[in-house]
């Protein structure tokens, strides 16, 4: 090469891909493995596809400086104030009426949720660290509440989402690079509490039940270590789900009630974090 002549104009091939002319081009078994869909999709090969799923959404968030979540879940169906109002508004039958005006009272909880998500990023996301990070299921409802209130309050927020038969599409709150899509329901719940210091449960149906539930069974067995459960409203859980029943009956002990504290505003929810932790204020520790 002529002195001066500028490499850069000269592309460099990428060492291992480039591959001579072969009469088994066109043969599955002659592709590179990591180049092989119907391969990599295989039922042998399920245990490399957890292992890339569990992988991918850890490095990305080290890369973006999570380094604890708090996780918020709640129901997918509840609407913001304002959506819940135009509702009511435009009913025009008795049975419309009756859907909207439950929307409405419902929409406290989004609300709530959204207040939360800002006071906690307010609190733990300072001087570039990120700590106490919102992190829901990506969707609608409480989900996109989460998320709202940490990106109103300039902070990040991670949304995990999940192939589903109806998949809904990630609310537009999380912020872009923690947008992560998963197959498998096991790690999808490993990354809610890979990272998480406090689990802020609002009002919801099966998904929220399941959670929640399985975040108490890990702690009470010792599976993970404890950290703040927060119900809020306690009025409905009281309503859905007799806890002091299970007590009376032997099925958990008495002790295990103070796995669970009721909260009903975002300003008591936070408080008892940062209570739990002994923090003099909920900011990134150290």
């Amino acid at each position: 090469m002529s002195e001066g002549a500028d490499d850069r104009a000269l592309p460099e091939p990428e060492p291992g891909l480039a591959a001579p002319p072969s009469p088994f081009a066109d043969e599955p078994s002659f592709r590179l493995a990591f180049q092989d869909p119907d391969f990599l999709l295989r039922d042998e090969l399920r245990g490399v596809r957890l292992m890339l799923e569990l992988m991918k959404a850890d490095i990305a968030q080290d890369e973006a400086g999570i380094r604890s979540t708090v996780v918020l879940f709640g129901s997918a169906r509840v609407v913001d104030r304002a959506t819940a109002e135009a509702r009511l508004a435009a009913a025009r039958t008795e049975a419309d009426r009756a859907l909207a005006e439950r929307a409405l009272r419902q929409s406290a909880w989004y609300e709530e949720a959204r207040r939360f998500a800002r006071l906690v990023t307010l609190g733990g996301q300072k001087r570039g660290i990120c700590d106490f990070a919102v992190i829901t299921g990506g969707g609608p409802g409480i989900m996109a509440a989460g998320n709202r209130g940490a990106a109103e309050a300039g902070g990040k927020s991670i949304g995990l989402s999940i192939v589903l038969p109806r998949e809904q599409a990630p609310n537009r709150w999380i912020t872009p690079e923690l947008s992560f899509r998963f197959h498998y329901f096991g790690i999808r719940k490993m990354h809610f509490l890979l990272r998480a210091r406090a689990l802020a449960v609002f009002p919801g149906g099966f998904g929220t039940l399941d959670e929640l539930f399985e975040t108490l069974t890990l702690v009470q067995t010792g599976k993970i270590r404890r950290l703040p459960i927060l119900l809020f409203d306690r009025a409905f859980w009281d309503r859905v789900i007799r806890f002091e029943a299970l007590a009376e009956e032997g099925l958990i002990d008495r002790a295990d009630f103070d796995l669970i504290t009721f909260v009903e505003t975002a300003e008591e929810g936070v408080e008892a974090i940062r209570a739990f932790y002994d923090l003099p204020a909920l900011a990134p520790p150290g």
